[in-house]
């Protein structure tokens, strides 16, 4: 690299309600000459932030646009309610949608990340446009509001409290980048993710035993060494002996009056 090139960078985005400290913690230890720059980006945009190449990999909510994104899930968060102090939901330690909420106004911001089919509760007169929005209501006592339990505590207030819901979908977190983009940075990063170790082989895969029957590059060599063995000089028998190789078995060049018998009368 030349004194003009500028270094090499990772590029990550990520949602709010995700924390990559961690994750950024060890790509700077393992990889401290490759500085890692976060891009916080709205959960609706993550998708075409990385299509368009503004970031090389993203810490996104699914679903993505599997024909064009590559994804790893990575966990899925619990939803809670966020709900006044003084509301009476406060008194259970976990409620349901239809026991607990369906007589609720539950707001629905334009962000909303679970997916809902059919929001549950009442509907609000208005939809908020963002999930800060939407808790700003909560607090002036206009509604309830059910969201990823990492939102719940990034829009905590001192009035403010949450619920778990054991029957809301929930949200999953993934790490997602470009199919045509798996470069060997996006390579370190998902290993890091995924717990690997600073030796490991980045998921390449492992010689493969042979089969049976296939032959392998040291079966030659300790073939040879095995011939050598046994052709490399005369073979001797008892006493030293030098014996022949041929088909005579140490017959020849011996004589006939070598061979053992019943002598013959004269």
């Amino acid at each position: 690299m030349t004194g003009s090139e500028e270094p090499p960078t990772f590029r990550l985005a990520y949602v709010p309600g995700v924390t990559p400290d961690k994750w950024v913690r060890i790509w700077n230890e393992r990889l401290p000459d490759v500085p890692l720059t976060l891009t916080q980006v709205p959960a609706a945009e993550a998708g075409g932030v990385l299509l368009a190449g503004d970031a090389d990999a993203g810490l996104v909510r699914l679903p993505v646009d599997r024909t064009a994104l590559s994804a790893i899930p990575l966990y899925t968060e619990t939803t809670v309610v966020v709900i006044p102090k003084d509301h009476l939901v406060t008194a259970a330690d976990e409620v349901t949608v239809e026991d607990h909420l369906a007589d609720e106004i539950v707001l629905h911001p334009l962000d909303d990340v679970l997916g809902w089919e059919r929001p549950p509760g009442r509907p609000a007169f208005e939809r908020p446009a963002t999930t800060a929005d939407a808790v700003e209501l909560v607090a002036a006592g206009i509604g309830v509001l059910l969201v990823p339990l990492s939102l719940a505590r990034l829009h905590h207030r001192k009035d403010l409290t949450y619920r778990t819901v054991t029957d809301a979908p929930g949200s999953s977190v993934a790490l997602s980048w470009p199919e045509d983009a798996h470069t060997d940075r996006v390579e370190d990063f998902i290993g890091i993710v995924r717990g690997r170790t600073v030796n490991s082989t980045r998921g390449r895969q492992p010689a493969q035993a042979p089969r049976k029957g296939e032959r392998t590059e040291a079966a030659p060599t300790r073939r040879k060494q095995a011939a050598g063995k046994q052709t490399g000089g005369a073979r001797r028998g008892a006493g030293g002996t030098p014996k022949s190789g041929g088909r005579d078995g140490g017959k020849s060049g011996s004589g006939k009056g070598a061979r053992r018998g019943r002598p013959r009368r004269g």
